[in-house]
């Protein structure tokens, strides 16, 4: 179960900011992280991180300063037109265990390139 208050230095997200895990880079700046997923769910998968220590969006949200929140909402529209996502895409972060958060760093995915299915399934 992922702790969602609690930041553990350890995760994934974490060792690819510090350079200890490749990543292919989409978009960077002083506050974010955007890289390719390693296991894509659709032709254009890319994670958005912060470069601060947030397990959740709930953390982020909630401890973040305006300025990191600003920087990594308008940096989602800089990377669709980066991606040429013209069509659309889909974001989604998850939180905790029942949202289905692998990795306690807030994240957020962005996916396209195709037309999505159903968000859920029944």
């Amino acid at each position: 179960m992922i702790d969602i208050k609690n930041y553990n230095k350890d995760n994934v997200f974490g060792k690819i900011l510090r350079k200890e895990i490749p990543s292919d880079v989409v978009y960077e700046t002083e506050e974010i992280y955007a890289f390719k997923d390693i296991n894509p769910q659709a032709p254009i998968h890319v994670v958005i991180i912060p470069k601060k220590e947030f397990c959740s969006f709930d953390d982020f949200s909630r401890s973040s300063g305006e300025k990191t929140i600003l920087e990594m909402i308008r940096s989602i529209s800089i990377i669709a037109d980066i991606l040429e996502l013209k069509k659309g895409y889909r974001i989604i972060s998850n939180i905790g265990d029942f949202g289905g958060q692998e990795v306690p760093h807030f994240h957020i995915h962005m996916l396209g390139g195709k037309r999505l299915g159903k968000i859920v399934a029944p």
